[in-house]
């Protein structure tokens, strides 16, 4: 009977690595981890291996958590390419986008990092070489956007061509990752953005320079962030 407490304790290790392993939240796993290392901790001092104790809960534990944790800081961001623009614009032309998909990223445990580069053809070879999972770009409200015949409105008086605010959306997402391809396009409103994945005509486009695109300026779309 006097040992009844020792079971209960150990009961708590299974439980804790069950809880540990369904655990969706990496932040939350990390808390859970760290109870399972102070039971396995308790369990070895209580059968009289002190020096195991104290072995797993400075190495086990305490160092695993920080390893884990900084792993965990540093992965769980999307980096989204953007151009370091010249011009200075309104940050609240920006802002709800941005909130949105702050919004949207953190209900997947994840942070929006924006990474700025000098021109179209940079960015374009980071997002192929996979320094970044995305790119957002913005076409200016006063250029033009090619069509093909079967897209262009009658009442234009260019056939050939569009004002962008015609457009569904003035924004474009270039996504490399699949699984974030599939959050944006089930989660973002077609208003807000428009989604393509690497590889559609979206990417080519910027290749080619057909719809003569703009990226969002990062310098204001990170003030006051």
């Amino acid at each position: 009977m006097t040992d009844n407490y020792l079971y209960v304790i150990m009961v708590l290790l299974p439980l804790a690595a069950l809880m540990l392993v369904i655990q969706t939240s990496p932040y939350q796993a990390l808390v859970i981890r760290g109870i399972l290392g102070a039971v396995a901790a308790l369990i070895y001092a209580v059968l009289g291996g002190a020096d195991v104790a104290l072995t797993e809960a400075l190495v086990g534990t305490m160092l695993a958590i920080t390893l884990y944790a900084v792993a965990v800081r540093s992965s769980l961001v999307m980096r989204l390419g953007v151009l370091s623009g010249e011009e200075v614009r309104s940050n609240l032309h920006w802002r709800p986008l941005l909130n949105y998909l702050r919004a949207l990223l953190n209900r997947y445990h994840l942070r929006l990092e924006l990474v700025t580069y000098d021109d179209v053809q940079t960015l374009h070879q980071a997002l192929q070489t996979k320094d970044v999972h995305g790119t957002c770009l913005v076409c200016r409200p006063a250029e033009a956007v090619q069509l093909p015949d079967d897209d262009r409105p009658a009442q234009h008086s260019n056939p050939s061509t569009v004002p962008v605010d015609t457009l569904e959306s003035p924004y474009l997402i270039t996504l490399r990752v699949p699984r974030l391809y599939e959050i944006f396009t089930t989660e973002l409103p077609p208003v807000m953005a428009q989604v393509k994945a690497l590889g559609d005509d979206g990417l080519d486009d910027l290749r080619t320079g057909d719809r003569q695109p703009a990226l969002a300026d990062a310098s204001t779309l990170t003030e006051d962030d």
